[in-house]
């Protein structure tokens, strides 16, 4: 009898032990950050809302009753990918990017928290705390989805997507409101480092792809933060810079036009299919 209950308590722990562990190797799982132009300024239009693979999905950030959706649950990434109100973001067309050149058996999952206007101070792990205090009430709107703490609310997301997936990359579009800062490249290394030693990743394993501001080109009102963004990966050894030349954006010269966020989301899934070893990359 003794050997009998031993042997259920060990099939018990076993089955625990298997199901905590059930993380899918397949599910590529990436972090998104930044202000406006990360999460989505552009109004999206039919062609960004239909053909949606099901392979690519969207942890929900925010509790959003009127798109059907509740925080803490995948869904089909279908616009918007940030929160309920927000637009198209480069994330979009990363992932449907992903999804057109990883075989059949991936699945790629994206995770958003964004604030339009913010600096990257908000982000920071515990300096964030300060900078809510001061925000303007327009940003404060923002941030009550988020608990007032974006940084936290990534990282409760993050957690969660690894009991499904695999953390394989971080997506970054930030600088607008840090433009002329020389710091800049420090701050967002404080933040990597942050989210690399609470989520438990390889730092080696886990490139930080950076977008760059409007570009000069297309008038960019913040397109000198573009010389301080090329600085990152002198900070962050497997920081990429994903160029913005040839995006097209709107008249406030800081956004990117709804083709612009679809180019910038490719060019964001090209560079990660580069690094994973794809080449012959299809365009979506």
């Amino acid at each position: 009898m003794k050997f009998r209950i031993s042997l259920s308590l060990l099939t018990v722990l076993f089955l625990v032990h298997t199901a905590a562990f059930s993380q899918d190797k397949n599910f590529y799982v990436f972090l998104c950050f930044g202000q406006s132009n990360m999460e989505g300024h552009a109004k999206f239009e039919p062609q960004d809302t239909t053909g949606v693979d099901k392979r690519f999905r969207v942890l929900e950030a925010v509790d959003c009753p009127d798109l059907g959706r509740e925080k803490g649950e995948w869904y089909t990434a279908v616009p918007p990918l940030a929160r309920c109100n927000t637009g198209l973001t480069p994330a979009d067309y990363f992932g449907r990017t992903l999804i057109a050149n990883l075989p059949d058996s991936i699945k790629v999952g994206v995770i958003n928290v964004s604030v339009g206007g913010c600096k990257i101070e908000l982000f920071e792990k515990e300096g964030y705390k300060s900078y809510v205090a001061t925000a303007p009430d327009w940003m404060t709107a923002a941030l009550v989805p988020y608990d007032k703490n974006p940084y936290g609310r990534l990282v409760e997301m993050a957690k969660l997507a690894q009991e499904d997936g695999v953390i394989k990359g971080i997506l970054l579009h930030q600088g607008e409101s840090n433009t002329g800062d020389t710091e800049w490249p420090v701050k967002v290394k404080g933040v990597y480092d942050n989210l690399v030693k609470d989520l438990g990743l390889n730092a080696a394993a886990v490139p930080l792809l950076a977008g760059e501001m409007v570009s000069k080109e297309q008038g960019g009102a913040c397109a000198s933060m573009n010389a301080i963004i090329a600085k990152l990966p002198e900070t962050i050894p497997n920081a990429h810079i994903i160029s913005s030349e040839g995006c097209p954006a709107v008249s406030d010269h800081l956004h990117f036009s709804a083709e612009g966020y679809r180019m910038l989301g490719r060019r964001y899934g090209e560079k990660m299919l580069s690094l994973m070893g794809y080449d012959n990359i299809q365009p979506k």
